[in-house]
């Protein structure tokens, strides 16, 4: 596999959101095999949506064995290291933003190499990004992050992806347009969750 600035980021998302899965399901007390399972949906949800969605069959970790893996190996030692893991109380949200920074810029730069509308390169970034989360909390049986009030979630992927177009318009150099974007979208999480800024939420007032 080549491994290119691109590819490189996707094994970190891999990576980040392994851990993530692997750290949630041991939250929910799940058994050795739910941990797994819950690693491996969440690091290769968002990623296999993007594939289909561009019709790039057999998917990534289809034909790239090192993605399982590095799944398997990740996930084993986030279970061996879980104590060590837990003394940083907010390492579950930080793997989850940075596998949400990186594979939303993956999404974002297999739209524009595929000419698609801008608009939607960014919802194909959005969408790469917040899948596998979506999945794992669901699978975790819990409300996703995407659609808690406490958090900005997808609306960094969305700045992030709209940066990474018009980055990309201006003719910087790729691998600036990935680093600048994927923190641009780390950043904007983390600040928000530090200074809790959120969307607005609307309710029906019931008489």
């Amino acid at each position: 596999m080549d491994l290119s600035l691109f590819h490189i980021l996707e094994i970190l998302g891999t990576i980040a959101f392994a851990i993530s899965g692997a750290l949630s399901a041991m939250n929910r007390r799940l058994d050795l095999f739910g941990i797994f399972i819950i690693a491996f949906v969440t690091s290769i949800g968002g990623g296999t949506l993007r594939d289909v969605l561009m019709g790039n069959t057999p998917v990534t970790w289809m034909e790239n064995i090192i993605y399982i893996y590095l799944i398997g190996i990740v996930t084993t030692i986030a279970i061996i290291f879980r104590n060590k893991l837990y003394i940083f109380k907010k390492s579950l949200f930080l793997f989850d933003t940075i596998g949400l920074g990186v594979f939303t810029i993956t999404g974002v730069e297999v739209g524009v190499q595929n000419d698609l509308n801008p608009i939607i390169s960014v919802a194909l970034g959005a969408m790469t990004g917040t899948f596998g989360g979506v999945i794992r909390d669901i699978l975790c049986n819990e409300i996703p992050v995407i659609f808690r009030k406490e958090v900005i979630y997808a609306t960094a992927c969305l700045i992030g992806g709209v940066a990474f177009v018009i980055l990309d318009r201006l003719g910087v150099k790729l691998d600036i347009i990935y680093i600048t974007t994927s923190m641009t979208v780390i950043l904007i999480r983390l600040v928000a969750v530090k200074y809790q800024i959120s969307l607005p939420t609307f309710y029906l007032i019931r008489k």
